[in-house]
């Protein structure tokens, strides 16, 4: 049950998220031995059953499966359904989140154009925008977002009363220097 606890702590993949939730998974199926099902050298079955060893690939195909399976949205499992084997699941991920996809660069650019800090803490919106930033930067190299933009953008979705800190700091000298 345990296992369970540490799958149920990764976030479920969606169209926003993929490299995070790729670096977690990795990470956690490394470190339950299941990678080598995965991504390893053991991706197909043995052909032969000596010593049980169809067996215990059966076992760590199905454990590595379902913690594929139980940590990524409905719709995900959509383009993994008919696949045969888990790196065929793991293969389509990677193809369908890593390649230049404009469509999917145009919806990152309007999310950051829109994006507002609402509910979230300013760390949590900081890491929000960067990461955004840093989805646009891996699917178009070209399309870097400079520092000076990424402040920009993170100051036009701030709450408006750290908006008004930032201008009583600003008018009073100390961020003078800085902005």
């Amino acid at each position: 049950m345990g296992d369970l606890q540490v799958v149920g702590g990764i976030k479920k993949l969606n169209n926003n998220n993929y490299k995070t939730w790729e670096t977690c998974m990795k990470s956690y199926l490394q470190g339950q031995d299941l990678w080598e099902v995965v991504g390893g050298s053991e991706t197909t079955p043995p052909e032969e059953d000596v010593n049980g060893a169809l067996c215990k690939w059966k076992i760590k195909a199905g454990k590595a499966m379902f913690a594929l399976k139980t940590t990524i949205e409905e719709e995900m499992l959509e383009h993994i359904r008919d696949e045969n084997t888990l790196k065929e699941a793991w293969d389509t991920f990677v193809t369908l989140f890593s390649k230049k996809n404009d469509t999917r660069l145009q919806l990152l650019e309007n999310e950051l154009l829109s994006i507002s800090q609402r509910d979230m803490t300013i760390a949590q919106y900081f890491h929000k925008v960067k990461s955004i930033c840093r989805e646009i930067t891996e699917l178009d190299p070209q399309s870097v977002i400079a520092e000076a933009r990424m402040k920009r953008i993170i100051i036009h979705g701030l709450r408006p009363e750290y908006i008004e800190a930032l201008l009583l700091l600003y008018k009073d000298g100390p961020l003078n220097h800085h902005l």
